[in-house]
């Protein structure tokens, strides 16, 4: 394994405490980051942290959907630690496997309310702690679903292409300072959002990857690793693949 250094980097992982999360989190750690955990579920904050056992390990509970939660957490983050280098929007939910005319109206403001409006608005409260230090990570957790588009799953697909949109927008926004922002669009993995579709649906999303099989988190915690660190020194405004052969751009 290579292992990247993070030394003295101060990170936040939303949805920190399981599946894609945890998995950037523990490699975080590995690398001698100060990562603090941002999650609502208390039961897999508890996990999360017996798992990992690190003093460089830290949580809030954080609605990422409410800007004033955002904007505390980081400040306190801040006042800690004298620095926020890295940040990573990974929290999300799939939604409802059904058609769009048959898709509920509170249904696709729930997943474009988490999905999308959660990474602007920790996008926008974080990049003023950035450009104090004229340095920054930022990473987004899009989706294949984003660039291909999944039949019966309108909401998750179109907030995760806003998420391309956003990240390749801020990215050359700041792209003169040394803060990088990057997404990466994973193909299906064996996380919770997995648990929320319906097998057909999921026979139906392996069927079109090369690969014939699911992403596993260790393979995202890697690229997301890479790209926080300062071995990433140019590529910014950019989407990686990691979709096993599916993506088709």
């Amino acid at each position: 394994m290579i292992k990247y250094d993070l030394n003295n980097r101060v990170a936040v992982v939303t949805g920190g405490a399981q599946g894609f999360g945890l998995a950037v989190t523990e490699r975080f750690i590995e690398a001698g980051a100060k990562v603090v955990i941002w999650d609502i579920d208390e039961d897999a904050i508890k996990k999360a942290l017996d798992k990992v056992n690190s003093k460089n390990l830290s949580y809030q509970i954080v609605d990422v959907s409410n800007f004033e939660n955002i904007t505390k957490s980081l400040n306190e983050i801040e006042s800690k630690n004298g620095k926020i280098d890295i940040f990573i929007n990974n929290a999300g939910i799939s939604g409802l496997n059904t058609t769009l005319e048959e898709y509920p109206l509170d249904e696709w403001s729930k997943i474009i309310k988490l999905n999308l409006d959660a990474v602007f608005y920790c996008c926008k409260a974080v990049v003023p702690y950035m450009k104090k230090n004229n340095y920054g990570r930022i990473v987004n957790i899009s989706s294949i679903a984003g660039k291909e588009g999944n039949p019966n799953a309108c909401a998750y697909s179109a907030s995760k292409a806003a998420v391309i949109g956003l990240t390749k927008s801020l990215g050359k926004e700041l792209a003169l300072a040394d803060i990088a922002v990057n997404c990466v669009t994973p193909a299906v993995a064996r996380t919770k959002i997995i648990e929320q579709q319906t097998k057909e649906f999921t026979d139906y999303i392996l069927s079109k990857i090369p690969r014939n099989r699911m992403a596993e988190v260790v393979e995202l915690a890697s690229l997301v690793t890479w790209l926080s660190s300062k071995e990433n020194s140019f590529s910014t405004a950019a989407v990686f693949d990691l979709s096993g052969g599916r993506a088709t751009y």
